[in-house]
């Protein structure tokens, strides 16, 4: 599996409006339920299919894949992202909030596989390489999306 953590600043300087922990907290439970404003044009699809107490299963169609994930929360902490059937294309995804002295932060790790590539193999780098800067992308439209609901809600 290939795996990368990467952590941003969620109120960078000169940013308006500052978004709140409970803000983002929002943004990403809406992101969960409805990927597509939020992560943009490799989400084709994503529709929850059933609820638990502590999250739910969605399908969702990723760069023409279709997967089934399970969503489980740690409210106002972390929201996980588990494939449970993804052709292949197995792993996890974690969004954590945290506090540090820069303020509130989003850490974004994830460790997925590719089907027919062996782990650590330069094929399984490449592979990764070319996938971690649109999820790098959705990171960053996320905290975007949740700032303009924000500051339309603010309106």
């Amino acid at each position: 599996m290939y795996s990368v953590a990467w952590t941003v600043p969620v109120n960078p300087q000169g940013v308006f409006p500052v978004l709140t922990r409970e803000q983002l907290w929002e943004g990403l439970v809406m992101k969960a339920r409805d990927a597509k404003p939020f992560v943009g044009a490799p989400m084709e699809e994503c529709r929850v299919l059933q609820d638990y107490d502590d999250g739910f299963l969605r399908e969702i169609v990723l760069r023409g894949v279709r997967m089934t994930e399970r969503i489980t929360f740690t409210p106002m902490v972390k929201v996980r992202f588990e494939r449970v059937e993804a052709q292949g294309f197995d792993g996890w995804i974690d969004n954590v909030m945290s506090d540090s002295e820069q303020g509130l932060q989003l850490t974004f790790t994830f460790s997925v596989g590719f089907p027919g590539l062996s782990h650590g193999s330069p094929e399984e780098q490449a592979a990764g390489e070319r996938v971690k800067e649109s999820y790098f992308e959705a990171v960053r439209n996320t905290i975007d999306e949740t700032r303009r609901r924000a500051a339309s809600a603010a309106a």
